[in-house]
């Protein structure tokens, strides 16, 4: 027999890779034209969502697209609590801080949630001012359009005249940065140890009770 030989140049037709891969087994005849999705619909999507649009603003006139009028709230959870955004509908005690009723709100475009609870000052006061501000720019039409004299509230006949539609958001909820205030540091924050305070308050909220019946047993022993 021929002694063996090695190969230490470059491979040869046939030779098999190295190490323990995976045999090259690539599928390509696949009929791939069956698994395609095409999108030639989208530009008489993109028309049809705008002729919807324009029949809703028709068909809701004069009143706002966007619908009713929602407070600003904060999101949920630590990480988005920062930021505001449109809640449900406006609190009692808020509409009751704005001076409206709760059975008339929904009828001027108001949304109410008599669940949600108030857990600031800041949060109502926000909502009473936001409530306050469209109640001064609000238009409210005469429930029958032939009455010879307007309610209390009512717009009369030249405001009518002029009033325009509200087609984008109403009244939109922005989340304008917070002012920071600078200081200089002084040195009692210098030699102030916050680490130490926070811990010293841990620790008496822990040990309040073995402390508390401590000093009453001294006490009685003193006695």
């Amino acid at each position: 027999l021929p002694p063996p030989t090695f190969c230490t140049g470059s491979k040869k037709k046939g030779t098999m890779v190295k190490h323990n891969n995976v045999v090259p087994n690539a599928h390509f005849h696949k009929y791939w034209q069956k698994y395609v999705r095409t999108w030639f619909n989208q530009p008489a999507r993109k028309l049809r969502r705008r002729n919807n649009r324009q029949a809703k603003a028709a068909a809701t006139f004069p009143r706002p697209v966007a619908g009713a009028l929602r407070p600003a709230v904060h999101c949920q959870t630590v990480k988005y609590g920062r930021k505001l955004r449109q809640g449900r509908g406006f609190s009692l005690e808020e509409l009751r801080e704005a001076g409206i009723d709760r059975n008339v709100a929904p009828t001027i475009g108001i949304a109410v949630d008599h669940r949600r609870i108030n857990n600031s000052e800041e949060s109502l006061r926000r909502n009473a001012l936001r409530l306050k501000e469209y109640m001064e720019r609000v238009v409210v039409f005469p429930r029958r359009s032939n009455a010879k004299k307007a309610k209390a509230g009512d717009a009369n006949k030249d405001e009518l005249a002029k009033v325009q539609q509200v087609t984008g958001d109403l009244m939109p909820v922005t989340n304008a940065p917070a002012p920071v205030t600078t200081r200089k540091i002084t040195k009692e924050d210098k030699e102030r140890n916050v680490s130490k305070q926070l811990k010293d308050a841990r620790s008496e909220k822990r040990l309040f009770g073995a402390r508390k019946k401590a000093a009453e047993d001294a006490a009685a022993a003193e006695k």
